[in-house]
Parts: C-alpha cells; sequence; structure tokens
C-alpha cells in the first residue's frame, strides 16, 4: 500500500486544516475514518471469501484423491476376490459332493427373541401375593385403606 510516515501524516493534516478549515475539520475527520472503516472491513471479507475458495478448491481435490484411492482399494479387492473364487473352486472341485456345509444352528420356532421377559415369572408373583403391576400412590392408599366397619 501506501508508505505513510508521521511526518507525511502531519503535511496532510496541515493542508488539510488550511484548506476545509476548523470548523468543518473533525466532521470530514470523522467521515474519512468511517470510510476507512467500512474499506478495511470490505478488504477484510474479500480476503476471507478468497481464502474459502482455495480452501474449497484444496478440499474438493483432497476429494478427488480420496475418492480415487477408494476405487483403487474397491479394484484391488474384487480382483483379489475374484482370484480367491478361483482357487476354492480348483480346491474344492476334487471334493465333488462330499463336502457339505455345516447344518444351520437350531432355533426353538416359538420363542420370541425380541420380546423381553422380566425376571420373575407371573406365576411365581401370582403364588407368593408379589406385586405384578405398578399403582399410583392414590390408588395404593385407596387399595390398603381399613374398612370403617370392621
Amino acid at each position: 500500500m501506501i508508505d505513510l510516515g508521521i511526518s507525511k501524516m502531519a503535511l496532510i493534516g496541515a493542508v488539510a486544516l488550511v484548506v476545509i478549515g476548523p470548523e468543518k475539520l473533525p466532521r470530514v475527520a470523522r467521515t474519512v475514518g468511517t470510510l476507512l472503516g467500512k474499506a478495511q472491513r470490505y478488504v477484510a471479507d474479500v480476503k476471507a471469501e478468497v481464502n474459502r475458495s482455495m480452501e474449497l478448491d484444496e478440499l474438493k481435490k483432497m476429494k478427488e484423491t480420496v475418492e480415487d484411492a477408494a476405487r483403487d482399494v474397491e479394484q484391488s479387492v474384487q480382483t483379489s476376490a475374484a482370484e480367491f473364487e478361483k482357487t476354492w473352486s480348483e480346491s474344492t472341485g476334487s471334493l465333488g459332493s462330499a463336502w457339505e456345509p455345516p447344518p444351520p444352528e437350531y432355533r426353538h420356532p416359538k420363542k420370541k427373541w425380541r420380546l423381553k421377559q422380566g425376571a420373575v415369572p407371573q406365576w411365581y408373583k401370582a403364588r407368593n401375593g408379589m406385586r405384578s403391576k405398578a399403582l399410583s400412590g392414590a390408588a395404593r392408599v385407596a387399595r390398603y385403606r381399613p374398612s370403617k366397619f370392621s
């Protein structure tokens, strides 16, 4: 930018005092200060936008390199899987029909594995007089309140 030293600033101030006058100089100085502040904010915004666009370009390049690496890995896995299938078929081809996979693990057909059961069975609670449902405080008072006529 412009190289302004103390001597140049003093010279500009003296010329402004003579040209503008002492009455209007403070108002002009305030206006110039606000305009310079707006200009600095605008320049800072432009710099930030340029930096963001540069970072976005770098991120796009990085994304492309990661995608290329992922494609290379996928291709190598597919080729190795194809080679494995080929060698597996060659090695198991000599066995013929003698080899069978193990049967699946037995699962009881009526078991409801998604349903969570309580730890204490209902028949045990009923036999021993345990509560099977939660009662509110008012319901508990009403149920166990001693009767007036007993």
